[in-house]
């Protein structure tokens, strides 16, 4: 084929590439380095292109596999890369773009061949491949180099000090998916990984202290979601003037070497995706998550959780005194928009979850922002395409809207938050209705979604304890809001009686037949009258604290009185039952004594003044309905194999076979 490589197919017999993974062993100080990186070639933005890039490369990478204990090329590339990366900082202020481009070379390819070595070898294997070298036979030299810490550490450095430009933007992606990759070796077991050694460089030693450093640009990466820069932007490119010493340079080494190769990218017009998305933000993101999941050390917790939970708004004149070490600050306005805007990926709710239930700062400033609307839509958006949304998705929504409704004040305050036609929302028109309002519908609709669909009880769980939650402080339900809490009743009666229908039928057939063993009928009637207890308490807790505020709950409760009949005697209802009917017989004595036909208009108004008449100090008093949420005891069991189901599946750049992967089980939706 000879040097020149047109198109992806043929790089396996780029000979530049096959001398880097033969026999030959090539110094770190070879002119070979600057043939092989001045290259132009699109970076992979997806996962179909890494795929296509992945397997036309990979009888080289298994060549080098093959080769690099004898001839240590893998250490003497990274050696190089580390040579390149020193001035990275300066040469991006100076716009030196062929320094950065040669180190963005170098990167790209180290990325490339660790994503397979991973994929064949383990930790302990890998580690060898970079201690590698030629030795003189007989010759005792030093101890070589660590150069996974070295490179680990570069890689950090590089994240955290060289600016965010059109020329770093690739060699900064590329850095970030590297970080990523190393970090890979959870998608090839099954079980958590709790002693790797990749995790112990990150945690401690030269890593540690660039610790909030990392976290605080990975979130600026997410915050700003910067485009990438124009396809070619980091390309030599000839200009009018004829293009000067840098273009000469540049197009003089790489002439004849390779050609520009486009794979998804350089030379192609963008899609209006690829216009629209951010990599660096969306990699970035989830380089965040990932670390933020590490599991502890023996001796000490996780560094990039401690940041994560401790980090500080600008404005908060204590942050310096914080005693936790990896605390910094962080602009909390940015970061509340970007999550606002960004509420569609898993990744962006799941870093949502994280920062409301670990970062009491975050949780603090987004209970007291005026606009929660433009936080809590989104979340009922996903809630409300339930069908399309993957099952890990609803769970972190409704996980979300849990802990905001464990605050007093945010349940008082969507109440007064009035929307104006919500267009997403097509059961019905809702011209104007509070935020309150439409959180109960969308919750009521995810539940009576989940009991003809999934039927998962912790999915019922977190609804009812949410709306539990806000019940004391429900204020001016929508009349529709009202109707759909007692049409949920309904339901729940109607199911209640089936069930026990079918109970009964089968322990008189099993009456009859000694040997037969009892249906899970019981089971499923304790489920179901549990679910209704829950429902009588929301309906009891809104009464007993807010029923002056509440006429149209009030009038559906009417509407649909003899719903209730059957629980009056029930021994599970009884206690909770006796406010209800109350209310029920009080209003309905009101409305005999106003007289027969009236209007909807005049039903309401009798109610409203029922309600200042009715003596508050008959309806007994229960508990505060009050419910937050518990992590599970070993949380790792579910956030670390969902991050990398995320990055699986979402991650720009990153591709593995699924025969490889082990760990991914999770249903992606």
């Amino acid at each position: 084929m000879g040097a020149n490589s047109s198109t992806v197919t043929e790089l396996s017999k780029n000979e530049y590439l096959k001398k880097l993974a033969g026999t030959e062993t090539i110094s770190e100080n070879d002119p070979f380095w600057n043939q092989l990186l001045s290259f132009s070639f699109a970076t992979p933005t997806n996962s179909a292109d890494s795929k296509i890039l992945e397997e036309a490369t990979i009888s080289i990478c298994r060549s080098l596999i093959e080769n690099n204990p004898r001839s240590g090329n893998l250490g003497a590339l990274i050696k190089v890369f580390l040579c390149r990366t020193k001035e990275l900082k300066i040469s991006a202020e100076c716009q030196n773009q062929l320094f950065i481009w040669q180190a963005h070379n170098a990167l790209f390819i180290i990325c490339c061949l660790l994503k397979v070595f991973i994929c064949h070898m383990p930790e302990e294997e890998l580690l060898l491949h970079f201690t590698y070298e030629e030795r003189v036979p007989g010759s005792y030299g030093a101890e070589p180099e660590d150069l996974v810490e070295e490179l680990l550490c570069c890689l950090i450095h590089l994240v955290i000090e060289v600016p965010l430009l059109d020329i770093t933007y690739s060699i900064l992606l590329e850095a970030v998916t590297t970080l990523l990759v190393f970090l890979s070796y959870q998608l090839f077991h099954k079980e958590i990984l709790r002693e790797s050694i990749i995790h112990k460089y990150l945690m401690h030693g030269r890593c540690l202290p660039y610790t909030s450093r990392l976290v605080k640009t990975l979130l600026y990466n997410f915050i700003r979601q910067e485009r990438s820069p124009p396809p070619g932007s980091h390309i030599f490119q000839q200009q009018a003037d004829g293009g000067g010493l840098l273009y000469g340079i540049a197009s003089g080494v790489a002439t004849g070497i390779w050609t520009v190769l486009t794979l998804g990218g350089v030379g192609n017009k963008p899609t209006a995706q690829q216009e629209a998305s951010s990599p660096l933000a969306n990699q970035s993101l989830l380089l965040l998550l990932v670390l933020a999941n590490l599991t502890d050390a023996l001796d000490a917790p996780n560094p990039y959780r401690q940041a994560v939970m401790s980090f500080k708004n600008t404005q908060d004149s204590t942050a310096l005194s914080s005693p936790n070490p990896h605390s910094f600050q962080i602009n909390f306005n940015s970061l509340y928009t970007t999550l606002s805007e960004q509420q569609k990926s898993d990744q962006a709710t799941l870093l949502l979850y994280t920062l409301l239930h670990q970062n009491s700062n975050v949780r603090t400033y987004m209970l007291a922002r005026t606009d929660t609307e433009s936080l809590v839509l989104p979340i009922l958006e996903i809630l409300y395409h339930v069908e399309e949304r993957n099952s890990h998705h609803v769970y972190m929504a409704l996980i979300v809207l849990l802990i905001l409704t464990e605050d007093d004040s945010f349940n008082r305050s969507i109440h007064e938050v009035i929307l104006k036609n919500i267009t997403w929302y097509s059961e019905r028109a809702l011209t104007e209705i509070s935020l309150g309002s439409l959180l109960i519908l969308v919750v009521i609709r995810t539940i009576q979604f989940n009991m003809t669909r999934t039927r998962d009880k912790y999915l019922h769980t977190n609804c009812l304890a949410a709306l539990a939650n806000m019940s004391a402080q429900f204020r001016c339900l929508h009349q529709y809001a009202a109707q759909r809490i007692i049409s949920l009743f309904a339901l729940l009666s109607k199911k209640h009686n089936k069930v026990l229908e079918q109970s009964t039928q089968s322990l008189r057939g099993s009456l009859s037949s000694d040997d037969s063993p009892l249906p899970d009928y019981a089971q499923d009637l304790n489920v179901i009258e549990e679910v209704i207890r829950m429902m009588l308490e929301i309906i009891n807790s809104c009464l007993t604290n807010s029923l002056h505020h509440n006429p149209n709950l009030v009038y559906a409760l009417l509407y649909k009185r003899d719903l209730f009949e059957q629980f009056r005697t029930h021994p599970s209802f009884q206690d909770i039952m006796q406010n209800i009917d109350l209310v029920i017989s009080f209003f309905s004595s009101r409305l005999e004594q106003a007289g027969a036909d009236l209007s909807v208009e005049r039903v309401l108004e009798v109610i409203k003044q029922g309600a200042v008449a009715l003596p508050k100090d008959r309806l007994r008093k229960f508990p505060d309905l009050k419910f937050k949420y518990v992590e599970e005891e070993q949380p790792e069991e579910f956030f670390i194999p969902y991050v990398w189901s995320l990055i699986y599946n979402f991650g720009v750049g990153l591709y593995w076979n699924p025969e490889d992967i082990q760990l991914f089980t999770m249903d992606s939706g």
